[in-house]
């Protein structure tokens, strides 16, 4: 347009080729006129945006497990560019991907919050323990072999914590079995019942309701899944009733969950409504709309079907 425009006039271009000659001015002046259209445009498209659930989505995203895992492996794969020490961690994914191996990683963080509780407690008792064997205790704590210098493992309460936590935990018999017999000491009795008391408090209690905590997750975790499998096959997805209300006629809940509650058709209902434009919905269609907005399934025929409905009208016209 530069070039010809002098020698042809732009006015005279503009018109044959058919061009918007505000649209042809590359002035400052029309570019600042221009400028409001375009911010304009800008929110009117950012009005359009559903931040409210942009913001769900990403929180949805963040919180999934999949994707943390996918990401926590990620870091582990750039880490270990810098050290193969890292790359080790892959090994895990063996785990992830067998369903029963997921369960049993999964029972040790089910009652997370409980399983933390009672290891706080467990080393709150270890505490009260290795305060009363510091102060009462502390020369039945020495470890050196005959001939050897002396080697106190509780000269001082950091050391003699980590000793009761490391190594009294772990003895199957407790505290007493890795230190000193009080045979013929005058303490004698007094430690009989320190060494018992650990033991039952300690080993039998504590460390047997951590165990519970776990198994009895596993055990949980394995029913759900049964459950839901079960479920799965035996009720419909939509409205939840079982397969043998429907299977009274030969293929029954086949019928029922492939032609009247077929799923795909409802995830595409739900699809074609979010693509559709709000101003076009249909007053059915706002329903459902606002419903799931608010993430409430109430519009699902929950305990509820056509061949349900028909026998219930049957039965009021026929006394």
């Amino acid at each position: 347009m530069a070039k010809y425009g002098e020698l042809y006039g732009s006015a005279r271009i503009s018109e044959l080729l058919g061009l918007d000659k505000t649209a042809l001015d590359f002035s400052s002046e029309a570019q600042d006129r221009r400028r409001p259209a375009r911010d304009s445009l800008i929110s009117a498209l950012l009005s359009t945006v559903d931040m409210k659930y942009q913001v769900w989505k990403l929180g949805v995203v963040f919180t999934n497990n999949s994707f943390l895992y996918l990401a926590w492996y990620m870091l582990l794969s750039v880490l270990g560019h810098y050290n193969n020490f890292f790359f080790a961690a892959h090994l895990l994914d063996i785990a992830m991907g067998f369903k029963t191996l997921r369960t049993i990683l999964s029972s040790v963080t089910h009652n997370g919050k409980q399983l933390v509780l009672t290891v706080g407690l467990l080393a709150v008792v270890v505490y009260l323990y290795t305060v009363v064997a510091f102060n009462f205790f502390r020369k039945f704590y020495n470890k050196s072999e005959d001939g050897e210098s002396v080697d106190m493992k509780c000269d001082d309460m950091l050391t003699c914590y980590m000793f009761h936590m490391y190594v009294g935990v772990r003895a199957g018999g407790g505290i007493g079995d890795e230190i000193e017999d009080p045979a013929g000491d005058a303490f004698e009795f007094y430690r009989v019942i320190f060494d018992i008391t650990f033991f039952f408090f300690v080993i039998v209690i504590l460390l047997a309701i951590i165990q519970g905590l776990i198994i009895d997750a596993f055990g949980e975790l394995r029913d759900q899944q049964e459950q839901v499998k079960e479920d799965m096959e035996t009720k419909c997805f939509i409205c939840g009733i079982g397969s043998e209300y429907f299977d009274a006629v030969p293929h029954g809940f086949e019928s029922h969950t492939v032609q009247e509650h077929n799923l795909a058709n409802y995830l595409f209902f739900v699809m074609y409504l979010i693509n559709k434009d709000v101003t076009e919905h249909t007053g059915q269609e706002s329903y459902v709309w606002k419903m799931y907005q608010e993430r409430c399934w109430e519009f699902f025929p929950v305990g509820d079907c056509f061949r349900k409905q028909y026998e219930e009208q049957l039965s009021k016209e026929i006394p």
